[in-house]
This record gives C-alpha cells, sequence and structure tokens, in this order.
C-alpha cells in the first residue's frame, strides 16, 4: 500500500472520465463496492485453507495459525462491502495471494523484530505475519483513518497481542525505533528507504515484496541511497503452484543520518496510541 496520493490525481479516473464524456462508458456507480458471494463459516473456512495451503506446500501453517487466518479472512470478507478493502473476494483467492504471498518471505530470509509494516493497508503482511510471529513485536503503520479502525477491530477480535498501530503514513519524521521494515507497496524503494531512515536502527533490515521488474528501482536506490543502505538479499521465486513471480529484495542499514525536524504528526501519533501501547514504545527508546 503507497502512501496517500495528496494531488488526488488519478490516472485510471482520469480515463474513466473522459469515456464518460464521450459515451463511451456507462456511468459510474457511486457507495456500491464488491462483496464476496459467499463468505465461508469459520471451520469451513479452516477447513479450505487446510486444502488450499496442502495444495501448495505450505504444512508449515499448524492448526492454531490456521484457525487465526481463517478468523481473519471472515472478518475482512464481512467489511468488505463496506469498506472495499481488497479485490480478492473468492477463499481461494485470499489464501494465496494475501496469506501465502504475505508469509512466503519466512522461508527465504530471517525477519527482524520489532519489525514494521509501512502502509499495510487491511493488514498485510503484518497481521498474518503476527500470526506466525505471535511473540514477536510487530507495528502496522497505515495513514487511511477506515483502515486503522478496521485494524483495531480485528487486534480486539482476534485478541492480538504485542501488535501496536499506527495511525498515520510512515516518513522521516518517525523515530520510533525497529530492528526491522517490511511493505509489500506499490511505492518506489528509494522511497521507502528514505521514510523509514530515522526509525530503522543501524543493522536493521528492510524487507520489499516486490514483482519481478524492480531493478530500475534497485539501480536507482544505489543511486541516492548507498551511503546509508546496502543490498543484501535478492531472491526471485513464484508463490508455490502458481505463475505469479516475486522479488524479495532486502537492505540493511549501515549509517545513521541526521534526525529531521520535529513533526507536528508525532504528537498526534501518540494521541492515538494507547496507554498499553505508550508504555510498550517507552520500553523501545
Amino acid at each position: 500500500m503507497a502512501h496517500k496520493n495528496k494531488t488526488n490525481y488519478s490516472p485510471y479516473k482520469a480515463r474513466q472520465e473522459a469515456r464518460h464524456k464521450t459515451g463511451t462508458a456507462p456511468a459510474p456507480q457511486m457507495g456500491r463496492h464488491k462483496r464476496p458471494e459467499v463468505i465461508y463459516e469459520l471451520n469451513e473456512a479452516n477447513d479450505r485453507l487446510a486444502d488450499v495451503f496442502r495444495n501448495h506446500g505450505f504444512d508449515m501453517v499448524n492448526h492454531h495459525q490456521r484457525l487465526q487466518l481463517a478468523q481473519f479472512y471472515r472478518l475482512l470478507m464481512l467489511n468488505q462491502e463496506k469498506e472495499n478493502f481488497t479485490r480478492l473476494l473468492k477463499l481461494r483467492d485470499v489464501a494465496i495471494k494475501h496469506f501465502i504471498d504475505s508469509i512466503i518471505i519466512s522461508k527465504f530470509t530471517d525477519l527482524q523484530f520489532p519489525l514494521l509494516d509501512v502502509g499495510t493497508g487491511p493488514g498485510f503482511p503484518g497481521i498474518p505475519l503476527k500470526i506466525m510471529y505471535p511473540e514477536q513485536k510487530i507495528l502496522l503503520g497505515e495513514g487511511v483513518q477506515r483502515r486503522v479502525e478496521f485494524l483495531k477491530h480485528v487486534r480486539s477480535e482476534m485478541n492480538l497481542k504485542n501488535l501496536d498501530i499506527l495511525g498515520r503514513n510512515i516518513n522521516k519524521h518517525c523515530v520510533y525505533p525497529v530492528q526491522g521494515a517490511i511493505t509489500r507497496a506499490v511505492e518506489d524503494i528509494g522511497n521507502t528507504l528514505g521514510n523509514v531512515l530515522s526509525s530503522l536502527q543501524v543493522g536493521g533490515k528492510v524487507y520489499f515484496m516486490k514483482g519481478p521488474g524492480v531493478d530500475p528501482e534497485i539501480a536507482a536506490a544505489k543511486t541516492t541511497w548507498s551511503e546509508y543502505y546496502k543490498l543484501v538479499q535478492d531472491e526471485a521465486y513464484t508463490l508455490p503452484q502458481t505463475p505469479h513471480e516475486r522479488r524479495l529484495v532486502v537492505y540493511q542499514k549501515i549509517k545513521n543520518a541526521p534526525l529531521p525536524e520535529e513533526d507536528e504528526g508525532e504528537d498526534l501519533l501518540l494521541e492515538e496510541l494507547s496507554g498499553d501501547e505508550k508504555r510498550r514504545w517507552g520500553s523501545y527508546t
């Protein structure tokens, strides 16, 4: 999930509006989102997830973890018509393109915690990773308020511990220390490296879950950020038993940068954290 488009300009919407003006496209229906044809009950969702994971080589997910993923699937689908969080509405698609896609990187790299999920959206990859690493501290960074409220609802309903939700976009003014940052985002690698520079500690890693055509971003990041980061892993893979190609690109921070001037948004962030969250932040500062 990329940061907000502050210009509110959408090339897709511009093309659609042009088509409407020329009469080549039907008028859009406002306020309606796609809803799943069926939302499976918890036990059936769990059984169906078991079949998908087995067929795609993911027996590493135990029964308790799978049951939690089934619960997360239901929460996502039950809120879909109102919030339009995902275009994936079939359980099999959610299982492969959201759940497996989120947790597969644990097969290729060792994650470092506390781990910040930058631009998590409705919780990817952060919520599936929290389920796989229940004892580790994970932070979800998201700037869209309706998604923030959904994430808080998921945390409460699923009783997820040691999970903090940061209700703002992650940028250079965020200075809370973490040992890892992860993003399954369309945002350019260089932009994200700059946005997490103040939070990530020296020796910490940034994990990018990308598509195959990421080489131009890697080349640009080398030019801009080689003083502060080094590329330590570049792994090409496919989601098992699918044609979907992915790249895991990992950078390690090698040098601190001067801290930015204080940002007013930090006060807002602290106000949004619960008392327990504030105390946990204090243990890391």
